[in-house]
């Protein structure tokens, strides 16, 4: 690693690489003026709705998202009490006002019409987003089912409908998406290419845009094969109307169908006959979505990140990055060969994860000692002597700029960092009763690449310049694994770049983040407060709009631990 970032929160001293096609050069530029702030620690109480046992506090966070206005959205959790279990939910909690944080949904909350069953909800089972310019707020939820279909003699045929997507755009929680197409007072749930079919599950995190549209990807089965694609779906503040044309479920969402954006049915990859084989998780602002979409997904030949307008079914993609195109800054053979599905879009600039070339590096994963005890056996027993991987020598963190159709270069390794991928073991376990942190796919090693992109939004994305943030590993592979590395998460401004600032890494004082990150020995009254290490830090692809940067850490050592959830505000 070329790069000597001082410590902590100083610019990179060493300036490599240069900027976009054409050849921008490296300037250093003043560190960002900033302080964090607390959004929530473990010091607060969740905001239960019993006192029996009391409410009990806060212990593990999600990474969080922010609109552009400094509103936090984040799923976090409590450990279990004295007859009680855990407190599962997804809160909100404007830092602009200072005002406390509200409950979105927790494991008391009713699930919103449809709902004849007064079904409650059982887990969120991913990182909650934001609409970059509203209030509006989506998440999926897991539950036992929601609606019981009766025969003429009023018996209970079927019950449908453990998974949904939820959203808030005109104040209480709504149903955006659900498993209930086959049921006829709800066919525009229903998968819009295959009449009469329900989704499966949702994977991964929907997105939103424009106060009222939630854009998600949906996985569902036809004749026993499984397929997925990208859709969204337009809210109107109107009840659902059922078939017997008198009875209406208020606070519904309205009746406007699903609309597919694409698919690995009929859609084919833009400039290609072939059509995808698989599609990912999307990204939303400003009525367009940005998606990344493949031939194959382990092993792609064809595809890239596409850039949607939400003007109906199949829209005309716009291709803004593709297998097999140049690498910025790199030479002209160098093209990539993989690209990240997590992309941040705020409207006009798009960062994304990049590999190149054919060099690798071997790493052997180990199952996690920490998480759903159902998924880590599941992992041990598939794995006793870990997962061996590949991972590109070559790869980096990118922006492209959908006005001026240039893609520049944030973060590269082995030049500035080791590692833009890390790697967890995720998904839904065989034979899972549906809680936990899965994402509705069969449990596997799965790589993520973490980034977020900022905007001049204030000016209406007029300004070209722009802000990356992004976690990064540094450190050195002995028989594959990584000994003593330092993660972080980093700074970059473009497109002129500046120079990398370190924002938070491992090792670094906690109480910089969260004056109480501290430990107190009680059985030392007289010996002050010992900052904590920071040990664990987590940003995702809505976390930084408008200069508001969020992110989750923790800090701890042996005898004490301490974690919240964090937001500075570049100026």
């Amino acid at each position: 690693m070329n790069n000597r970032y001082l410590y902590p929160n100083i610019l990179a001293l060493g300036l490599t690489g240069i900027a976009a096609v054409f050849q921008l050069a490296m300037a250093a530029s003043p560190v960002p003026n900033y302080e964090w702030s607390t959004v929530v620690n473990n010091g607060v109480a969740t905001p239960c709705t019993t006192t029996t046992p009391p409410c009990r506090k806060f212990n593990s966070y999600n990474q969080p998202s922010v609109n552009a206005n400094g509103l936090v959205v984040f799923r976090a959790r409590s450990k279990g009490g004295q007859g009680g279990e855990p407190e599962h939910g997804v809160y909100l909690r404007d830092m602009a006002s200072g005002d406390p944080l509200v409950k979105i949904l927790d494991r008391n909350t009713r699930v919103p019409q449809p709902n004849n069953r007064d079904t409650v909800f059982i887990e969120p089972p991913s990182f909650p987003r934001i609409d970059i310019g509203s209030n509006t707020i989506a998440t999926r939820g897991n539950h036992q089912p929601v609606w019981k279909v009766l025969d003429e003699n009023g018996e209970i045929v079927e019950q449908l409908g453990t998974t949904g997507i939820y959203t808030n755009p005109f104040g209480d929680l709504i149903t955006g998406a659900s498993k209930l197409g086959p049921v006829p007072d709800f066919s525009f749930f229903e998968v819009p290419e295959a009449p009469g079919t329900p989704f499966d599950v949702f994977p991964g995190a929907p997105a939103v845009t424009d106060a009222n549209t939630i854009v998600f990807k949906g996985n569902y089965t036809v004749n026993g094969v499984s397929k997925t694609g990208v859709y969204y779906r337009t809210l109107r503040d109107e009840p659902i109307l059922l078939e017997d044309m008198v009875t209406a479920l208020a606070t519904a969402g309205g009746d406007l169908p699903v609309v597919l954006i694409a698919n690995n049915t009929s859609t084919r990859i833009p400039g290609t006959e072939t059509v995808f084989g698989s599609t990912a998780p999307p990204s939303a602002a400003n009525g367009m979505a940005v998606f990344a979409g493949f031939d194959n997904e382990d092993d792609p030949t064809l595809g890239g990140i596409y850039l949607a307008p939400l003007t109906g079914p199949e829209p005309p993609l716009k291709t803004l990055v593709s297998i097999g195109s140049q690498v910025p800054g790199e030479s002209r053979n160098d093209r990539f060969n993989k690209l990240g599905e997590g992309v941040s879009f705020d409207g006009r600039f798009v960062a994304f994860w990049g590999a190149w070339g054919t060099e690798t590096r071997t790493l052997v994963l180990q199952c996690p000692t920490e998480g759903n005890r159902d998924r880590i056996a599941f992992c041990n027993e598939q794995y006793p002597d870990g997962f061996s991987v590949q991972v590109p020598v070559h790869q980096g963190i990118f922006v492209h700029d959908i006005q001026t159709k240039i893609t520049f270069p944030v973060a590269k390794t082995p030049k500035d960092f080791d590692d833009l991928v890390f790697w967890n073991f995720s998904g839904r376990v065989p034979g899972a009763t549906g809680e936990g942190d899965d994402d509705g796919e069969p449990a596997r090693w799965r790589s993520s690449a973490f980034t977020a992109v900022s905007g001049a939004v204030k000016r209406g994305l007029v300004d070209a310049t722009f802000h990356v943030a992004f976690k990064a590993r540094t450190g050195d592979v002995v028989q594959g694994a990584y000994v003593n590395p330092v993660d972080g998460i980093y700074l970059r401004q473009g497109p002129g770049l500046s120079g990398i600032v370190t924002l938070v890494q491992t090792g670094m004082d906690g109480t910089i983040l969260d004056p109480e990150a501290v430990f107190d020995d009680d059985e030392n009254p007289d010996t002050p407060p010992v900052p904590l290490p920071v040990t664990e830090m987590g940003i995702e692809r809505d976390g930084f709009r408008n200069g508001h940067l969020v992110i989750n850490a923790s800090m701890g050592t042996e005898e004490s631990g301490w974690a919240g959830i964090y937001m500075a505000v570049l100026k």
